[in-house]
């Protein structure tokens, strides 16, 4: 994508030289020139949307970012708006060219840093919680309880003692039960409740239990060789005394988990999770790019980047096995599709029925147009390695992890792969926020910075009013990345977000 230029904004803004459509810059009316385009708009054209700038025939390809998003479903003329009504989603074969275009990544001079907290393992935690999980949904209610009594906005003096303790977090979930109890559901179940047993951002868990659930807490401790405290309603005598038990627990913990101070490390322990949702428009454009940017200049402090959302990446997807560092990960990549496709299909569902509501009246038409846009947050460097939902990713630079596109499901994997931090790109105004884990949100417009910046932290939109370039924004999101993971606040984590948006991913038979 060639990057806007502030010094000529106009009213539209065009990404490649053999691209069909340009984006409207803001609103535009019938008869606006586009001296640029050479063309005169017909009709209302919303901001974000696309204008075509040729004749276009029926049942020809469209393009935008100089790849194909649709098909013209009838005749378009220049100047007129391409949207639902004249363009329609298309299938075609795309050159994989697996590992073709890789580009080595410069190492750092001045190898950046953050305060973290270093466990006595050696791992990095950016925030400092003690985590209620739950095996089952039965024992929600319990876990719920025992963390509330914790809770500074409802108990002000509760962890008055306790200073460096972010809180104390309840993450339940609405399965557990009435699954095979060795079949792919549970299995991704039990590796994602480990992945947030194991995170550093965790100085402690507790597992609470029904009893005579199929996930059974002992077989998950045993598979994970996890150690954590837990103990089920059943063996407690009940509702009050599972409660009670739990809130001595945490007591008996507080005292460790506070003995822990911030110095500076190296920005290499930064996992970030690469989130976009409500997107519109112009997240194409802005705030993805802009993400990428500083993606490429984690990786070159050593960091790591999860890039995810498969079904939103799908017509993308060519872009990522041309950086993959070797064929094995190429097809890596390539068998997840196979797998979504198969997934689909024995669900009488279809991959491509993206994009959302939001999406479309923010001006993305397609699955094709959506996934092109949101590749971008993976920036320009090599792909290194390939997961599935929640395994451990150990491997530093650019990865990809298998997750539905769903935000909280997607992200609940990247944490339970071991990201210490998310960054989300929002077009329309999305509400998140990921406990154990700060989540910061990044506006691709500054309409909507302006509308709704009591939940945003960072305005992207500052590149389509020409006021910063795409590099200038990119370093801001990477400062930003590193002054939240030492500590400050996102505005998500200001607003309480992040104790109902575990959502671990439900692909199991429920009889």
């Amino acid at each position: 994508m060639a990057p806007l230029s502030p010094s000529s904004p106009g009213p539209t803004i065009r990404l490649h030289a053999d691209d069909d459509v340009v984006i409207a810059r803001h609103q535009l009316i019938g008869g606006t020139p586009v001296p640029q385009e050479h063309l005169t708009v017909r009709g209302l054209i919303p901001p974000g949307h696309k204008v075509a700038t040729r004749d276009i025939a029926a049942g020809e390809r469209v393009r935008r970012y100089s790849q194909t998003i649709g098909i013209a479903s009838r005749a378009i003329k220049a100047g007129e708006h391409v949207h639902l009504h004249n363009l329609a989603m298309v299938e075609y074969e795309r050159d994989y060219a697996v590992s073709t275009d890789l580009r080595e990544t410069p190492s750092s001079s001045e190898p950046a840093t953050f305060a973290g907290i270093e466990r006595a393992d050696g791992r990095v935690a950016t925030r400092n919680f003690i985590g209620i999980l739950t095996s089952v949904n039965c024992s929600a209610t319990v876990a719920h309880a025992i963390a509330d009594h914790f809770r500074r906005d409802v108990h002000p003096d509760a962890l008055a003692a306790y200073p460096n303790v972010d809180g104390v977090v309840a993450l339940t979930h609405g399965g557990g039960c009435g699954i095979d109890p060795v079949g792919e559901g549970a299995v991704v179940l039990r590796r994602t409740l480990a992945g947030y047993a194991k995170h550093p951002n965790f100085a402690a868990v507790i597992m609470v239990g029904l009893g005579c659930e199929s996930n059974q807490i002992g077989d998950l401790l045993r598979e994970h060789s996890l150690g954590c405290r837990n103990y089920t309603i059943q063996d407690s005598g009940g509702t009050r005394k599972s409660i009670a038990r739990g809130i001595e627990l945490v007591r008996e913990i507080l005292p460790v988990a506070n003995d822990v101070s911030r110095r500076p490390v190296s920005a290499s322990h930064l996992v970030v999770g690469l989130q976009c949702g409500g997107s519109d428009g112009y997240s194409g454009i802005t705030a993805n790019p802009a993400l990428g940017k500083a993606v490429d200049l984690l990786v070159q402090h050593g960091g790591t980047a999860i890039l995810s959302e498969t079904p939103e990446i799908y017509g993308a997807e060519h872009l990522l096995t041309r950086r993959a560092v070797t064929p094995e990960v190429g097809s890596k990549l390539l068998r997840r599709f196979r797998w979504w496709n198969d997934y689909c299909s024995r669900n009488g569902a279809s991959l491509t029925n993206n994009p959302s509501a939001g999406n479309k009246a923010g001006g993305l038409t397609t699955l094709l147009e959506k996934a092109l846009g949101g590749v971008a947050k993976g920036g320009t460097t090599n792909l290194i390695d390939v997961y599935e939902y929640a395994e451990p990713v150990t491997a530093k630079g650019l990865v990809f992890m298998d997750t539905p596109g769903y935000d909280p499901v997607s992200a609940t994997g990247q944490v339970a792969g071991g990201a210490n931090l998310i960054c989300f790109t929002t077009g329309r105004g999305s509400a998140y926020g990921c406990q154990p884990c700060p989540s910061l949100k990044l506006a691709t417009n500054t309409a909507l910075w302006q509308r709704q910046q009591d939940d945003l932290d960072l305005n992207c939109g500052e590149l389509l009013d020409g006021t910063a370039t795409l590099e200038e924004i990119g370093g801001r999101i990477f400062e930003l990345m590193l002054r939240c993971a030492s500590g400050e606040l996102s505005r998500s984590e200001l607003h309480g977000y992040g104790r109902h948006e575990f959502v671990p991913w439900q692909i199991a038979v429920v009889t």
